[in-house]
Parts: C-alpha cells; sequence; structure tokens
C-alpha cells in the first residue's frame, strides 16, 4: 500500500511549531482526534534512537492505547522521521513558508485494518487539532 500524505498550514513560526509538536507538555493538549478523546501522559527522548510513547483513550475510560515509536532520523524544525511499534514508517515535515507561515506535512504508511480514508480523516484531525492549538496558544 502506498503512504498516505496530509498536510496543514500553520499561522506560526517554525520554531513554535516544532515545540509545540515535541514538547509533552503541548503534546498532552492537541494528541487526539475528538474532543471525547485525550492524551493524558507524553513521552518524548527526541533524539536518533529516542523514543516517545503518548498515551491515548477515551475520555470516559472505555477504550485507551499507547501510540509508541522510534526516531530514525531528526533535522531540528525541518524534519521527523520515525517507525512505530508494528514496523510502519512515519516521516513530518516542517516546511517554513514564511516568518510566521509553517506548513506541516506527515507522510504515514497505512495500517491494514481500517480504510485509508479513514487512517486520513483520523491522522488529519490530529494534524487539524494541533493547528487549532498552535494558533490559539
Amino acid at each position: 500500500m502506498d503512504p498516505i500524505t496530509i498536510d496543514i498550514t500553520i499561522l506560526a513560526p517554525a520554531e513554535k511549531v516544532w515545540n509545540y509538536f515535541n514538547e509533552p507538555k503541548h503534546i498532552m493538549k492537541w494528541n487526539f482526534a475528538h474532543e471525547s478523546w485525550q492524551c493524558p501522559s507524553s513521552e518524548n527522548d527526541l533524539r536518533v534512537g529516542g523514543k516517545f510513547k503518548n498515551r491515548m483513550e477515551a475520555k470516559d475510560k472505555s477504550f485507551g492505547f499507547d501510540f509508541e515509536g522510534t526516531y530514525d532520523e531528526i533535522i531540528p524544525q525541518e524534519k521527523i522521521k520515525y517507525h512505530i511499534a508494528d514496523g510502519r514508517k512515519v516521516e513530518v515535515i516542517f516546511e517554513k513558508i514564511d516568518e510566521n507561515t509553517t506548513k506541516v506535512i506527515e507522510i504515514f504508511d497505512p495500517e491494514k485494518q481500517n480504510s485509508v480514508e479513514m487512517q486520513r480523516e483520523g491522522w488529519y484531525a490530529i494534524l487539524n487539532n494541533f493547528h487549532k492549538y498552535v494558533e490559539n496558544h
């Protein structure tokens, strides 16, 4: 299956976008696809070979899981490549449009259980939540 690509343009400088994307205190505020979900914990060792673990769970505690991965490449304020526990690869590109505008592009390998469209919508919902958080804080 071909990788899925999504992107969003954020009205904020690349440095702020990078920090909000990678700092656990921020990750916990935006890393969920729907307001009925939350990200109650986040650990991030942002270096090649370092690992991250974000807890994703429904606010009513009916379902939850850890989203975990290991970093393969990091270029500060430009690019992150990592692979998640099941081996799928993810690339996040931070493209500086101008001083106050940054485009975030995510390219990820789809999993086989859910439709490509459903996966695209889920990842995009989280990215859009990130976008709103960055612009409003």
